[in-house]
């Protein structure tokens, strides 16, 4: 007895500690916090000016595509589930992508013939090495030990950012650009494809979470068509939308504290900006200095939460 009475007590301190925990995550409130829009890169301006049409115009037509497409709905509610998010938040990543980057097709089902167009012969390469080949450089030794897809790819990017980004290294000059930019873009229009929009880098970034959630095949940097294949087809892109926004609500509640799974409009804001584990990280530097009180939206999350009576009602 004497000695499981240290046990209990080791139990019950654990568990009032984690009732603590529990108890210090703050829910962000609903709504935006800026009064106003804020300002629209120019290049989404640039962008939706050359196609001759509007944002209002890219708004209701992706609108109509979730309101007369039960089967899309359906499989956003049926994805959304498996990954314990309100369906709510892959409707404002939809909403805001085709909104802001690309116009939405007419029916769920022109998606399923694009994907079925990306096929052939590329790879994920920049002047003539590939990605899978630069990823064994030396430099990239610190992340040899992560595990799981998530935190090595992270580490990968970070790496890039650090030691090659805008530089010279080994008589080769790399781009002042995104990771994804550089070794993940072998078509001359755009970064991200189908549906959900995805990076092929997030991708890559996520394959193990939806792997094990979705039962979907791993992605593998040296098969690009594979990975292609993934992003473009809907059904697996919602998935790849979901691990997204799971990893965005786990990453804030983790490393800030606070619960942004009740605004979707911030969800929606990470879906488009990424990052965010190390903008969790920021805000919460912030938070503790009495710089900020809760993550705000940019223009993208903004619309999502200025329309979101209307965008609940297409579920």
């Amino acid at each position: 007895m004497r000695q499981l009475i240290p046990v209990l007590a080791l139990a019950a301190a654990l568990f009032v500690q984690s009732q603590t925990v529990a108890l210090a995550i703050d829910v962000v409130p609903s709504g935006n916090r800026n009064a106003e829009q804020p300002n629209i890169p120019g290049a989404s301006v640039r962008r939706t000016k050359a196609g001759k049409t509007s944002f209002d115009a890219k708004y209701e037509k992706v609108r109509d595509l979730l309101a007369n497409d039960g089967e899309l709905t359906g499989k956003i509610k049926s994805v959304a589930g498996k990954y314990g998010i309100d369906p709510i938040h892959m409707v404002g990543a939809i909403v805001g992508e085709h909104t802001y980057n690309v116009d939405a097709y007419d029916r769920l089902q022109s998606y399923y013939v694009k994907a079925a167009s990306y096929t052939g012969s590329f790879r994920f390469a920049y002047d003539g090495e590939s990605v899978a080949d630069f990823v064994d450089r030396p430099e990239f030794s610190k992340c040899a030990d992560k595990k799981g897809s998530y935190s090595l790819w992270t580490c990968r990017e970070t790496v890039w950012n650090r030691s090659f980004k805008g530089r010279t290294v080994g008589g080769t000059s790399f781009p002042n650009n995104r990771f994804s930019a550089v070794f993940f873009q072998p078509f001359y229009a755009g970064q991200t494809f189908g549906l959900g929009q995805i990076n092929p880098l997030t991708a890559l970034t996520l394959t193990d979470d939806v792997a094990r959630i979705s039962g979907y095949e791993r992605l593998d940097e040296a098969d690009a068509a594979g990975v292609y294949k993934a992003i473009m087809d809907p059904d697996i892109s919602l998935a790849y939308m979901a691990a997204s926004i799971r990893r965005s609500i786990d990453a804030y509640k983790k490393i800030a504290g606070v619960d942004i799974s009740k605004n979707p409009g911030l969800t929606a804001t990470l879906y488009n900006i990424g990052n965010p584990d190390a903008r969790a990280a920021t805000f919460a530097a912030r938070r503790a200095s009495g710089e900020a009180t809760w993550p705000e939206e940019n223009y993208y999350g903004w619309l999502i939460n200025d329309k979101l009576a209307e965008l609940r009602s297409l579920l």
